[in-house]
């Protein structure tokens, strides 16, 4: 992997996604992400102001394989 490769993944990873855009990326409704910030347990977040929420695509997929199972009786981090 060049060194361009590397830059341009890394700009893929840490750019910031509106929560439409981080919902349609986990196949989650907007309303799911709204519940989960208030609730926990969801995608860490960047509070840009009061009313604009905004993801990285870094945290979406680590908190997607944080809940990787193999089975039933795995449990999910809350």
């Amino acid at each position: 992997m060049t060194k361009h490769d590397l830059t341009t993944q890394s700009d893929y990873l840490d750019r910031l996604t509106n929560e439409n855009e981080a919902a349609d990326f986990l196949g989650y409704s907007v309303r799911a992400l709204q519940n989960w910030r208030v609730r926990g347990g969801g995608p860490l977040y960047v509070k840009v102001s009061a009313r604009s929420v905004r993801y990285r695509r870094r945290d979406l997929i680590a908190w997607a394989e944080g809940r990787l199972a193999a089975n039933t009786s795995t449990s999910i981090p809350a």
